[in-house]
């Protein structure tokens, strides 16, 4: 067993003080050691999408990424995407074009989405699929999936996507 290392996260505008194994995975210390268990862990290989995350405004797989890494960021994930009793723009337009199925990948699908809406607040179809190739969906639930993160874009809520996903506001 190593020493562990002390490590600062800022997950979700709440300071967190952690010791932690040198190679203790982001996912890892999101799900055990916080209780964030709203990010899934898929595959462990980064192939999935399933852990997806972001990180000072950027969506990453964090199973790709040692919490030492982390230390100092300002990380969101999907428990903190949405108001307190509310939905995110993306969470409601996920339900509303039944975006779902089993649920499993949507946590992940929806940070990747988000992160693209930063980025580009009006993408094409072909911009979603392309931005969403990483995530897999095993319910092939991929038409929906599209179809929500445009709604999303067109809707009211594009200026809160973009602002939520940039870090420069993060609900608690």
């Amino acid at each position: 067993m190593s020493t562990p290392i002390p490590v600062h996260l800022r997950v979700n505008g709440v300071d967190h003080h952690l010791d932690v194994e040198p190679r203790l995975l982001l996912v890892h210390a999101l799900r055990d050691n916080l209780g964030l268990t709203g990010t899934h862990v898929g595959c462990d290989t980064s192939n999935c999408g399933a852990c997806t995350v972001h990180m000072d405004g950027r969506a990453v797989k964090s199973c790709t990424v040692l919490t030492v890494q982390a230390d100092g960021a300002e990380l969101t994930t999907i428990e903190g995407m949405a108001p307190e009793g509310g939905l995110h723009p993306l969470q409601e337009a996920f339900w509303n074009d039944h975006g779902l199925q089993c649920g499993y990948c949507t946590p992940g699908m929806i940070m990747a989405a988000a992160g693209l809406l930063a980025e580009n607040p009006n993408p094409t179809e072909q911009e979603v699929r392309r931005a969403l190739e990483g995530n897999l969906c095993r319910c092939t639930g991929y038409h929906n999936i599209v179809k929500a993160v445009l709604h999303a874009a067109k809707g009211k809520g594009a200026a809160t996507v973009t602002s939520l996903s940039s870090g420069s506001e993060v609900s608690a």
